[in-house]
Parts: C-alpha cells; structure tokens; sequence
C-alpha cells in the first residue's frame, strides 16, 4: 500500500543570497545546465519551492525530487530555504520574490502553520497554485492542496509499535516535540499517543519538551526529562535527531539498553540508528515523492488550467529490525534501500 520510491541523486544548483532574509535561491530547467537567478528564463513554466532550512537532509532529498521532476516536465524551478527552521518572515519574502518572478505555482514546506497564511492568500489571489509538502498550513484549506505523509498516521504506527514493544509493562513517558504552531509536530505527538492509547495529560506521560527536531536540543531535553523522572521507560521523539540526542544522555547514564526510542522519518542516518539497535522503530517518509508529485502537479495546472486540490497521502512505512505482533512493519533492508539523505 505504500510507494516506494528508489532516490536518484541530483547535484543542487549554484545559491545565491536574496534580500536580507538571506535565502537560498536556484534554477533550473529543461535543458538547462548550471543555474540562474530566481525569476530567470529557462522554461515558460516557472515552479516554486521553500522549503524550512537548505540543510537539513529531508529538505534536501525534497530539492532533489523537484529538480527532478522539473527537468522530466520542462519546466524552470526556483527554490529558497529559510535561514533557519522556524524563519517564517523568509519564507514570506520568498514567496513575494517568486510571485515578483512570474511563477506559475509555488510548493512550500510552511515553518509557522498559521503566520504564513496572509503570504500564501495573497499569492493565490493572484493566480498561483500553491501546494504544501509535508506540513499542512492550520487550516488545510490555506494551500490549494497538500502533498504529504500522514503524519498523524505515522505516528500512530511507532505508538502501536511501542505499546506491542512494552507487553503490558507500565509506561513512564517521555515526549521529545517539535515546537508549537507547527502542524506536523502536533499531528505525530497526537498520532503517538492514539496509537498507544492514551490521552493527552495521561499520568503515564511523565516529562513532555520541545527539541525543534535538533540533536543537541534533544539530548538537553532528554536530560531534563531523566532529571525529572529518572524511571522513563519510553521515549517517542519528533524526529530521527532528537532521538539520537536523547540515545546520547540515556547513554551517558546508562539507561541506553533499557529504554525504548521510538521515532518519525526514515532518513538514513536515522534508519541505520534503527539498524545499530539505538532506535526501536521508526515511520519512515518519502520526501522525494512529495516534491516530484508537486512539481508534476504545477506543469498540469499550467498545460490544462486545473488546479490539484484536496489531501495526497505520500505514504509511510514503519520500520523495525524487531517486529511485533499484530503491527506492520518492514526490516532495515528495506528502510535503508528506501531511505534519505
């Protein structure tokens, strides 16, 4: 039921800074080699893509899939990065400099779910198709369409694993978050705790902190976590990460073999920290689809004039080299073969 696309690397275009949000910014198009500025000619359909930061692996594997995608339909793609995870002015001034730029549509990864909304309306009214990738604006409705994992049902998988993994032993847990107003971490924390089957506040969540999906934040937050509830049993973390942040403290205090780390991404650091034994499961995404399936989605807009609407599910995978009983999962094996970054 899943896509499992296999990734192809694509060498990322020249950067060059934009304005004082200092965003990234690169083209490319159908035969087209080398880059040019946001808004430069290269194919008569200009696509958009902002993704949170141009580091982080995800994000990179989504440039890849829309370069891709942009070369197969011959179409000019431009794209720009926040300074930083969080940087929604950015993603702001990205969006005003590609509608400046003549774009026919424009996929966005937002970083405030909600603050970005008043950008993207104004873009839309002026024509352009706007899609979101991976994280939904609060409300849905404020893009055009979505393309993305269910995040939510992503982490009900690694909740349903964990409550099969603790064979009715008691939970004392602890939740490593992303930050409020980003959609996606809610909607994973959520997705956990249905999956095992308690409710927000529950007494069995014995310590809950905001990593902003950073390795160094989640090993700080996984030792004030231990501080406050030496006992922790389970840890669900936003991320990849955050969970190898939090491997780092409980190791350090010895605890890295009775604790079990469950977690959301599938890229394949993360999938091999699956493989190594330092994380239990993991849901794994596919970025490079959602990008491609946008980009796709842009050049039939401008071909026929009809806009993607509603939810695409990009699909999720749970990933674990310990099945259990009653929960779908598939081996590292496949994890790594379809991995990112």
């Amino acid at each position: 039921m899943f896509r499992t696309p296999r990734p192809t690397l694509f060498r990322a275009a020249a950067t060059v800074l934009v304005g004082a949000m200092a965003l990234t910014l690169t083209a490319c198009g159908s035969g087209s080699k080398g880059s040019t500025a946001a808004g430069s000619s290269g194919g008569t359909v200009k696509v958009g893509l902002i993704t949170k930061t141009d580091t982080n692996p995800f994000f990179v594997k989504m440039k890849e899939g829309a370069q891709k995608a942009a070369q197969e339909d011959g179409v000019t793609l431009t794209t720009a990065a926040g300074k930083f995870d969080g940087d929604n002015a950015g993603q702001i001034a990205a969006i005003e400099n590609m509608v400046a730029s003549g774009v026919k549509g424009i996929l966005i990864t937002p970083s405030d779910s909600k603050a970005i909304l008043p950008a993207i309306k104004k873009a839309r009214d002026k024509g352009v198709l706007v899609i979101a990738l991976d994280s939904p604006t609060d409300p849905q409705d404020g893009t055009d369409a979505l393309f993305a994992t269910d995040n939510k049902k992503a982490g009900e998988l690694i909740g349903q694993y964990a409550k099969a993994a603790m064979a009715g032993k008691p939970a004392k847990i602890a939740t490593l978050d992303l930050a409020p107003g980003v959609a996606v971490g809610q909607l994973r924390h959520d997705g956990f705790l249905a999956g095992f089957g308690v409710a927000a506040g529950d007494p069995s969540i014995v310590c809950s902190q905001d990593t902003g999906g950073d390795q160094a934040k989640g090993q700080t937050a996984m030792e004030n976590c231990l501080q406050k509830a030496p006992d922790i049993n389970l840890v669900y973390t936003i991320n990849e990460p955050a969970a190898l942040g939090a491997y780092t403290a409980l190791k350090a205090k010895g605890r890295e073999k009775d604790v079990l780390i469950v977690s959301v991404d599938g890229g394949c650091t993360g999938t091999q920290a699956v493989k190594d034994g330092k994380i239990a499961a993991t849901s794994q995404q596919y970025p490079m689809l959602m990008a491609e399936k946008g980009v796709k989605a842009v050049a039939d807009f401008a071909k026929t004039g009809t806009k993607a609407s509603g939810y695409t599910d990009t699909g999720v995978t749970l990933i674990s080299d310990t099945p259990q009983t009653g929960v779908d999962s598939k081996d590292t094996g496949f994890g790594l073969t379809n991995c990112w970054g």
